[in-house]
């Protein structure tokens, strides 16, 4: 656990300062609200347009909103995210050991599927709240005076004045917010990445070795080149990204709006009412582009965001556990 702990605490906190700027664009161009609202147009044409505009009109601050959570907040969920999932990855397989190596080949989705989305669950805890300051801080622009789809003129000063104002005005519901949408979009995810990593270096090691008739967990002592393990953990990011990106644009857009904006009738049809509302509601307006509206954006964040942490992670860990146990 030790070498666990220490290489995804490492991992988590170089991968964020590299690619937060990029999560700070996905949020903007998701944040587009339905018609009736306030803020009802998206100002960006792109992630790189949203880099350029916000350097020049925030200055690099601007792309680092809400990083002070994410640092705070992320990296211990980082860590039970990662030593969950390594948990509940080995204890299930446990489960299979008196399988046939034939079947083992067929179980190891279901394995790594099923860890993934544990690890999300129990990560949540962490997560949903630092979520939900990181996005409100992210979709906050200079010289707007107030946060985006919010009635509210009052603009948070900081990750930590966001939490309290949530807190005073929302309760640990708004803290909460979107805790059922969180987990179904970044569950899927996880379960999807892990199950596509997993694979991925299942079929590296069986051409590194040679070894094509053995099941994934005889083959887990076989090193892969730094290379091969970059390309699987970048094309698992990217692949899974995409996939559950509409989940993660009804995630966010449920999370930035504020709970005042029912106090206002005239704002209060402009809410959506939950996952299913925001996907319905944003396909009926742009189809299946209005689904994926960001996603480009996610995977350019994700892809490194994964790749980093994920070699990070399998590097530190193993530099860790060489150091730790020498006699």
């Amino acid at each position: 656990m030790i070498p666990n702990a220490l290489g995804s605490a490492a991992a988590g906190i170089i991968s964020r300062v590299m690619t937060h700027p990029l999560d700070t664009a996905k949020a903007r161009l998701q944040n587009v609200y339905k018609p009736g609202s306030p803020l009802q147009s998206n100002p960006y044409k792109g992630p790189i347009d949203v880099l350029l505009r916000t350097v020049r009109t925030e200055g690099i601050k601007g792309l680092y909103r809400g990083f002070g959570a994410v640092l705070v907040g992320g990296t211990p969920g980082t860590m039970i995210y990662l030593c969950s999932y390594e948990i509940a990855k080995t204890n299930l397989a446990r489960q299979w050991e008196r399988q046939s190596d034939a079947e083992l080949g067929h179980t190891d989705f279901f394995v790594h599927f099923s860890a993934g989305m544990f690890a999300e669950s129990i990560s949540c805890i962490i997560y949903v709240p630092v979520d939900v300051v990181k996005e409100r801080m992210q979709v906050q622009r200079s010289g707007d005076g107030l946060v985006t789809g919010s009635n509210s003129s009052v603009a948070y000063k900081s990750s930590w004045d966001a939490l309290k104002q949530i807190s005073r005005s929302d309760g640990l519901s708004g803290v909460y917010k979107g805790y059922g949408a969180t987990l179904a979009s970044f569950g899927s995810f996880s379960a999807l990445y892990f199950a596509f990593y997993e694979k991925l270096k299942y079929w590296s090691r069986q051409y590194v070795s040679g070894r094509t008739d053995e099941s994934a967990r005889s083959l887990e002592s076989v090193d892969l080149p730094f290379s091969v393990v970059l390309l699987s953990t970048a094309s698992s990011g990217a692949l899974a990204s995409w996939l559950t990106s509409p989940l993660d644009m009804a995630k966010l857009r449920l999370q930035v709006q504020r709970g005042n904006l029912a106090q206002d009738p005239a704002q209060a049809k402009a809410m959506y009412r939950g996952v299913f509302d925001c996907l319905q509601l944003s396909y009926r307006e742009a189809g299946m582009r209005g689904l994926f509206r960001g996603a480009g954006a996610r995977v350019l964040h994700f892809t490194p965001a994964t790749a980093i942490t994920m070699t990070l992670y399998e590097t530190c860990r193993s530099y860790v556990a060489q150091h730790l146990y020498v006699r």
